[in-house]
């Protein structure tokens, strides 16, 4: 079963998994999302794809989608922008996202396909280092029992603005377990949203670093077996720094 990631398409949208059509947990600024005086809806289809269009117009591309190659199915997404064009990295404990960098909002993957996370965050990371982005940050979320995948509606505080932690939609969050786990640094502590950023000056070592090396690791497995050709063996390389 293979996994392949490509860069979102403006003609690809529709293909996306409906969640991630539909949320506008990131995309949209609660305080201005219509709905009635009880709540609020954070699914619009029509928003985010208006999002999606006018972020790849104006900057580039801001998505990988990873898709099963036998099906064509898409698999999992890694979504990813400039802080200024996310309404809702202003509104975390650990905001602001650093000027410097541009924000990995959500990286979601359907289950039973592992390893499918990690080729995402190689994907944008790949991306961002050919566009000259300095670093990558990320809101990580430590999940609770209480965690589901978005409320249809949340409500509003007293004063009428939404309330950011009962508007959170945990699906579209990422694990900080799995930030840490995939290089990233802890630079604001929370006990619930902690801000992760990866230095992209370091991961451009690594990427020179990695493809020097697939340039002569396509190995050649000595099977001296007479009459038989050597079976050539790609060896493979994870991209995570020791820490």
């Amino acid at each position: 079963m293979g996994i392949s990631i490509h860069p979102l398409r403006l003609d690809g949208f529709d293909a996306l998994p409906p969640h991630v059509r539909q949320c506008i947990f990131w995309e949209v600024d609660p305080a201005v999302i219509p709905g009635a005086d009880s709540g609020y809806v954070i699914d619009s289809e029509f928003d985010k794809e208006a999002w999606v269009s006018m972020v790849m117009l104006d900057w580039g591309k801001c998505a990988q989608v990873a898709v099963e190659s036998t099906t064509g199915r898409a698999i999992g997404t890694a979504f990813y922008a400039p802080p200024g064009r996310v309404p809702r990295a202003r509104l975390f404990p650990t905001s602001p996202v650093s000027a410097d960098a541009v924000l990995l909002t959500s990286v979601r993957v359907d289950a039973g396909f592992a390893g499918t996370a990690e080729m995402l965050i190689d994907s944008v990371i790949g991306d961002l280092i050919q566009r000259g982005v300095r670093a990558v940050e990320a809101f990580g979320i430590v999940r609770s029992d209480g965690d589901t995948e978005h409320p249809a509606t949340a409500p509003r505080s007293a004063g009428g603005r939404p309330d950011p932690q009962a508007s959170l939609c945990p699906g579209c969050m990422i694990d900080a377990h799995f930030l840490k786990d995939s290089g990233f640094d802890l630079i604001a502590s929370h006990p619930r949203f902690p801000r992760f950023r990866l230095e992209l000056d370091e991961g451009l070592g690594w990427k020179s670093a990695v493809e020097s090396a697939l340039q002569g690791l396509v190995v050649m497995a000595a099977i001296d077996v007479p009459g038989r050709e050597r079976e050539r063996v790609a060896t493979p390389v994870g991209r995570r720094r020791d820490r």
